[in-house]
């Protein structure tokens, strides 16, 4: 595996170390502006430099995040994410009551997050977007009848297609480019409750 395309399980003390709602807005801000300093990031969630400061410390200790070699001063820092991605288990998936909540944190505050930056795609003023990327978003929803076999196919599919862009695009630049989300969802839904028949609902409300 390269760097790119690591997979980290966060242990229970990166979780922990996560599980405050401003440092995952903090995480998710450098995955999606790249490095920043204390002072630029205070500016974005509208905390104080010495808020953020100590927050970024306590990523840092548990490698959640580091410092950008050769850029910044002692009195100004830069951090950045390290490359790879994050795999953060699930509350059912911890044994202890404290990783619970610690993973309940970090999984509610990650798709909040997710959801904010969706609305404010589809909120955003056709006049604030430049001409050229007009055109490009899309959301698509469907509802498709499918057997695990056939599911899990669809979902390694999908993801060769985002494994595919993250080679290509990674770290591109040029003056045309931009930081694109990109987005990818396949669950099954709940199986609805049968219907109890009429004739046996007619029955009980007799008796």
């Amino acid at each position: 595996m390269t760097n790119e395309t690591q997979v980290r399980t966060l242990d229970a003390g990166a979780l922990k170390a996560l599980a405050h709602p401003l440092r995952v807005k903090i995480f998710d801000l450098l995955a999606a502006r790249g490095p920043q300093t204390a002072s630029s990031l205070a500016a974005l969630v509208g905390e104080t430099s010495g808020s953020t400061s100590y927050h970024l410390r306590a990523l840092a200790a548990h490698d959640l995040i580091r410092e950008v070699e050769g850029r910044g001063t002692a009195r100004e820092r830069w951090w950045e994410r390290p490359k790879g991605r994050i795999d953060v288990p699930g509350p059912d998936e911890m044994t202890s009551p404290a990783n619970r909540a610690a993973a309940q944190i970090v999984t509610s505050e990650f798709f909040r997050l997710r959801h904010e930056t969706l609305m404010s795609y589809l909120n955003r003023p056709q006049a604030e977007v430049p001409e050229d990327w007009r055109d490009v978003g899309i959301t698509i929803t469907t509802h498709l009848d499918m057997t695990p076999e056939q599911a899990m196919s669809l979902r390694e599919e999908l993801e060769a297609i985002v494994e595919s862009a993250i080679q290509r695009y990674r770290g591109q630049e040029g003056p045309d480019v931009r930081r694109v989300s990109l987005r990818a969802e396949l669950f099954d839904l709940p199986t609805p409750p049968r219907a109890t028949p009429a004739s046996a609902a007619h029955s009980e409300e007799e008796s």
